[in-house]
């Protein structure tokens, strides 16, 4: 609806016995500026916050609040919910913000957003609502909420936002604001906030905690005393007043500043005269200021009249007065001689919007709320189905029809379902699924003639799919059994009932569900994508009876597959995830993905989901092309904040580039990126598997650091030992827990769960250890008190590497096995271990081998060559931020007498001069002898260079090539 410049229904009194307040207020605008009686200071923003009854005087005392800042020179940015308008989207935000953007072209307004145009613009109802599949997820829109605030708080600053009786709040904007007001203090931003305490609803416990917040109270607004009303009675009817009359005005109104100005108001208008003995009078006047006696006084005005004060009451807050003339049935002329009457008795007020157009407002919330409950129930359904009609007729929008349309009874109208239908999707577009679940549930209830059924079925149940997965399922299921629904509508909710029983766990359902609908299907493409789709549920299962059958089958399929469409890439993506799950040559993972991802694939295509171009990136991870992942996983970071969508996916995919960066040996970065993807799968909820692949990867890297207590933390603080997801997680749950059991030394219990955890990935047929290395894990659990065990678990370990073939995962085992040997051959072990590290970007793990083979060769009497593998293991180290491995160098250094030298530190990604020599020769198929030759040097130095080459660009020999190119 429109936003008005200036709110009305201030009284004309001065404020009353709000010293205080008014204090606080003029000091909270000084603390904006910096300064105060003792001086300049910082600039300091906040919250102040007012609470008190209706007609207590909270909106007169932020309008006095905005008068003095605006006379300060600030930018003051306001807005009032609307009783009549909670349930409108964004409603308080688009009168905060439309203001400052009303004057603006639309190229001028896409100049100002920036990036977060197509994100926000829809939500603050600045451009029409984008047609399409995708939408921004509400945390993405609320970011951009963010951005755009701060960015007209540093532009116009000092800024204060004033918002008053926020108890009627839309939940969009309250979820904002209560979120946002943490952060007004570092911008130097001042809002101020009032509301009734006892009206704000039970599902907006933010807003309480608001008022309350950093255990301050809100300051509470009391009544008048009887020498406040005794001042406003003697201002307004005479100085004659005597003190009988002002004590009955108290007593009537209670204090309360509206109702005492409404009565004195009256009585003026009356010619009442402000004695004792015109009490009885006064009576009768208060009975007229307020409930059934309002009532009785508009009706005194005239059926027009009161029919034009219902249309208004049914509209809500600043509704153009064309509008509000058609919904009351009055011609032109009717409707200005009843707004003028009401403006008389003041009732109704009239004031401008933003664009340029008469709007009505009333006069108090009191007015309008009484108004609205004295209209008849019959008359009252009526009138917002006619808000609704006049409304899509001038252009307004379903939007703006759509709150009508929840008050009218169900009658089948296909017009209401059309309007609903459409308010649903814009919500959707703007960020507001919650909306749009009451719009579309509410078309179901009209119902949708039978042939859109199931589109609204399909619409409801993919709204609630976040918020309420398994509702999602009840209403999929119902749209599925839906007699008269279009083969592609069938296909889009098989696929959106199979994502919801997979993120509730039902995996089984999913897959079984996916294979029903094949077996149905006529076309052949669509048949395959239902396979893709098995194909994916079946991969997490981890209750999967026959997963080397489906392995099998998924082996077959690839074979067959050219990768022409989405479908047959996806198929080749899980089958490129399979092959490096089960230990197959690198290579033919290497090979499948290549495939999967020659014609692109979508990280925003809802319809297939983010999965599939997830794993065929950490494919390429354990592949040892980390490099290539990680330029993946930046590309759907992208597409998904241009999207909006900062939800489980922002968070899922911020975990992956950590965990990119744990196995490149990046530490620091790696924690960095995934506490960020922690801390947005925190905001979404508890146990979900965003969560989970946070808090693994989390504990796997403090644990690479050195920094087993706050591994502990991690770990103590959600839980991870009181069970374990049903869902196939990595870096998998149970093998992270045990590691970390190791690293405090609990042997009997760590190597439990890594035995438990290794049988039960075995099972499924996941043997290699560059996904998850519980084998070797488990090795130097059993090295402590069983050394042939050991061997043998290492041994093994190390077949499963080399059958793989990904030189960081064979160093790793190399490494582990000599753990578990004699010193001399530990040392063959541990050279080779490095040899192949070498060859790899794995950084930290080749400081581990470099660190452990220079104490070998200490131990085997070669101290020259052991500071050597030392000094290079501690310097790798500390540049991978692994500070306990580089202080166990260091102190390795100290006993055997040589003093730690000044590490040497270099460019993380940028190759020297030698390395980029080396690398374009390696690039080129020459090996490391040819290369010494070309560069007159020797092998060794050239494996060193190409090790730190391997290491910046995140790739092994096979990828130089298309690295450099890059």
């Amino acid at each position: 609806m429109s936003h008005v410049t200036e709110p009305g229904g201030e009284a004309s009194h001065p404020l009353l016995e709000r010293e205080a307040e008014i204090l606080a207020i003029h000091r909270a605008v000084d603390d904006l500026y910096g300064t105060s009686a003792r001086g300049p200071a910082t600039r300091r923003g906040g919250v102040l916050t007012f609470a008190g009854s209706p007609g207590i005087g909270k909106t007169t005392l932020l309008a006095e609040a905005r008068r003095h800042a605006a006379a300060r020179g600030c930018t003051v940015l306001s807005a009032r919910g609307g009783e009549q308008e909670r349930q409108v989207p964004f409603h308080v935000m688009r009168q905060l913000i439309q203001p400052t953007f009303a004057a603006m072209s639309e190229d001028e307004r896409r100049d100002v957003l920036g990036t977060w145009h197509s994100i926000v613009a829809p939500a603050l109802g600045l451009t029409a609502a984008p047609k399409g599949p995708t939408a921004p997820d509400p945390q993405g829109v609320r970011d951009g909420l963010d951005w755009v605030v701060t960015h007209l708080t540093v532009r116009s600053a000092p800024v204060v936002l004033v918002i008053d009786d926020a108890h009627w709040a839309d939940a969009e904007s309250l979820a904002w604001l209560t979120a946002f007001a943490a952060r007004a203090e570092e911008l130097a931003m001042l809002i101020m906030v009032a509301c009734r305490p006892d009206e704000i609803p039970a599902d907006a416990a933010s807003l309480r905690a608001l008022m309350g917040r950093q255990g301050t109270r809100p300051h509470e607004l009391a009544s008048l005393t009887t020498s406040g009303v005794a001042r406003i009675v003697r201002d307004t009817l005479g100085e004659s007043a005597d003190d009988v009359f002002c004590r009955e005005c108290w007593a009537i109104t209670g204090g309360n500043p509206f109702e005492v100005v409404e009565l004195v108001m009256k009585g003026r208008d009356r010619g009442l005269k402000p004695f004792q003995d015109n009490i009885p009078q006064l009576r009768d006047l208060a009975s007229a200021v307020k409930g059934s006696g309002l009532i009785d006084r508009i009706e005194q005005l005239g059926p027009s009249t009161v029919r034009l004060a219902w249309a208004a009451a049914v509209l809500g807050t600043a509704v153009p007065v064309s509008i509000v003339g058609n919904v009351a049935a009055l011609g032109e002329a009717q409707a200005a001689q009843a707004i003028e009457q009401l403006r008389t008795a003041r009732i109704l007020t009239v004031l401008t919007s933003l664009r340029r157009k008469e709007v009505v407002d009333f006069f108090h919330p009191l007015i309008a709320t009484a108004v609205y409950r004295s209209i008849p129930p019959g008359v009252r359904v009526a009138m917002h189905g006619m808000a609704a009609q006049a409304l899509v007729d001038d252009g307004h929008g379903a939007g703006a029809a759509a709150r009508h349309l929840l008050e009218m009874h169900p009658e089948g109208d296909p017009w209401v379902v059309q309007q609903l239908h459409q308010a649903a999707r814009d919500s959707f577009s703007a960020g507001a699924p919650d909306a749009a679940r009451r719009y579309l549930a509410r078309a179901l209830r009209e119902p949708p003639e039978i042939e859109d059924r199931a589109e609204v079925l399909f619409e409801l149940g993919s709204a609630n799919l976040l918020h309420d997965p398994l509702t999602t399922i009840n209403q999929l299921r119902t749209a599925l059994e839906e007699p008269k629904t279009e083969q592609n509508l069938r296909e889009a909710i098989t696929y959106r009932l199979a994502q919801a029983l997979g993120h509730t766990g039902q995996l089984e359902q999913a897959a079984a569900l996916l294979a029903e609908e094949a077996r149905r299907a006529t076309s052949s493409r669509t048949r395959l994508r239902m396979q893709a789709e098995q194909f994916k549920w079946n991969s997490v299962r981890v209750d999967e009876e026959n997963s080397p059958a489906r392995s099998r089958l998924l082996a077959q399929f690839a074979k067959r597959l050219t990768g022409r469409g989405v479908a047959e890439r996806h198929i080749l993506g899980l089958r490129a995830w399979d092959a490096a799950l089960r230990g197959e040559s690198a290579a033919t993972a290497l090979e499948y993905a290549e495939q999967a991802l020659d014609g692109g694939m979508s990280w925003t295509d809802q319809d297939f989901g983010f999965e599939v171009p997830a794993v065929v990136a950490l494919t390429l991870m354990y592949c040892d092309q980390p490099g290539r992942a990680e330029e993946l996983f930046n590309s759907a970071i992208v597409d998904f904040e241009s999207k909006g969508w900062r939800g489980a996916h922002l968070s899922f995919v911020y975990t992956l580039l950590g965990y990119v960066r744990y196995r490149r040996g990046r530490l620091a970065e790696a924690e960095d990126f995934v506490r960020n993807g922690l801390q947005i799968a925190d905001r979404i909820g508890q146990d979900i598997p965003a969560q989970w692949y946070a808090i693994g990867t989390l504990i796997e890297t403090l644990l690479a650091r050195g920094n087993v207590t706050e591994a502990k933390k991690v770990a103590r603080t959600y839980k991870l030992a009181d069970g374990f997801p049903k869902a196939v997680v990595y870096p998998d749950p149970q093998a992270v827990w045990g590691k970390l059991l190791l690293a405090q030394g609990r042997i009997d219990e760590a190597e439990q769960h890594l035995t438990e955890a290794g049988r039960r990935l075995d099972l499924r047929g996941t043997r290699n250890p560059s996904w998850s290395p519980w084998q070797l894990d488990l090795a130097l659990a059993q090295v402590t008190h069983d050394p042939e065990q050991a061997r043998a678990t290492a041994t093994e370990a190390v077949a499963r590497a080399r059958a793989f073939g990904a030189s960081s995962t064979i160093g790793h085992a190399l490494r582990v096995a000599a753990t578990a040997t004699d010193p001399a051959r530990a040392a063959v072990l541990l050279q080779e271990a490095v040899d192949r590290l070498e060859q790899s970007p794995a950084a930290c793990e080749l400081a581990h081998a470099l660190v452990d083979h220079g104490i070998a060769l200490h131990t085997m009497g070669d101290p020259h060559q052991a500071a050597q593998q030392l000094y290079r293991g501690m310097e790798t180290a500390s540049a991978c931020g692994a500070d306990a491995l580089a202080d166990r160098a260091r102190a390795q250094l100290a006993s055997a007498g040589l003093r730690p030298r000044r590490l040497y530190t270099s460019e993380q990604d940028t190759l020297t001069v030698a390395e980029n020599v080396a690398a374009r020769h390696a690039a080129r198929g020459l090996d490391n002898t040819a290369i010494a030759k070309e560069m007159y040097t020797d092998a060794h130095t050239v494996s060193e260079l190409l090790s730190a080459v391997f290491t910046k660009l995140g790739t092994d020999r096979p990828g130089l090539r298309r690295a450099l190119e890059d």
